[in-house]
């Protein structure tokens, strides 16, 4: 195994900042890419302390039944389902609709 001197925060926006435009994952989806499956919490953290952090899009990263729970770190009332919406996902109720057509999984795709 290779050190590796990126803290789990870092590796997180890593993961973060290759979401598509348009699609969305999970803290958990992201936590058991780094090999850390148990470690939502700490994706949401981090995610927490992107919001200014242009280059980590925040707002794609949402909980596992597509809630977006993250919103209250975003400026405005409604910001993170704008820019969602803006993007073409589809949100009712502070919630992602048919989440399955919309999810991109780091596990998958990287």
């Amino acid at each position: 195994m290779k050190a590796d001197n990126k803290n789990f925060f870092e590796k997180v926006y890593e993961v973060a900042e290759q979401i598509p435009y348009g699609r969305v994952t999970s803290y958990g989806a992201i936590a058991k890419y780094l090999g850390a499956a148990r470690s939502a919490r700490m994706v949401g953290w981090a995610m927490n302390g992107a919001g200014n952090m242009n280059h980590v899009p925040a707002h794609r990263v949402v909980n596992k039944a597509g809630l977006l729970t993250g919103k209250h770190h975003f400026e405005g009332t409604n910001l993170m389902q704008q820019l969602l919406e803006s993007e073409g996902v589809e949100v009712i109720e502070n919630q992602i609709q048919n989440l399955e057509k919309y999810f991109w999984d780091p596990w998958n795709e990287l």
